[in-house]
């Protein structure tokens, strides 16, 4: 892994790339030739890959929606518990059409983020992580309201 790709890193530019065309293009050729196994890189690359879905024309949208969901098999495959590679995943799937039939794992990763959430900061989320796992869950409406206001006291 390239020294520049730290979690870090992977956060900024996802956050740009969410919110910018430019960004989210730049986003994608940082990662489209990771081939390794680092299931939270792998996540990014997921995320840019949806991005750039986004992005992208309509005949093109739903190959790279596959090409996300197969990359987030394979990270939540590598490491399984990592609330940060759920939170990339639950955020992309929670965003597309039902009719994809592409958002088959929004229950099981929402349950693993409130958990994770809750037990900050005895998750494996950073302060970071946590402060965007907290922020989509709440703001998104994800969470019921008395669980949005056990979000809001940690």
């Amino acid at each position: 892994m390239p020294v520049e790709i730290t979690s870090a890193a992977l956060r900024r530019h996802y956050q740009q790339a969410a919110t910018d065309k430019e960004a989210g293009e730049k986003f994608y050729q940082l990662l489209a030739d990771y081939q390794a196994e680092n299931g939270l890189v792998l996540a990014y690359k997921g995320a840019a890959q949806a991005i750039r879905a986004r992005d992208a024309s309509m005949f093109n949208k739903l190959g790279y929606v596959q090409d996300a969901a197969k990359t987030f098999e394979q990270a939540v495959g590598l490491d399984p518990q990592n609330p940060e590679i759920r939170f990339l995943r639950f955020s992309v799937e929670s965003n597309l059409p039902p009719f994809l039939g592409l958002s088959k794992h929004l229950d099981e990763d929402k349950a693993l983020l409130l958990e994770a959430a809750l037990a900050y900061p005895n998750s494996g989320l950073d302060a970071e992580a946590f402060g965007a796992v907290r922020g989509f869950l709440v703001q998104r409406g994800h969470v019921s309201e008395a669980d949005a206001a056990r979000l809001s006291q940690l």
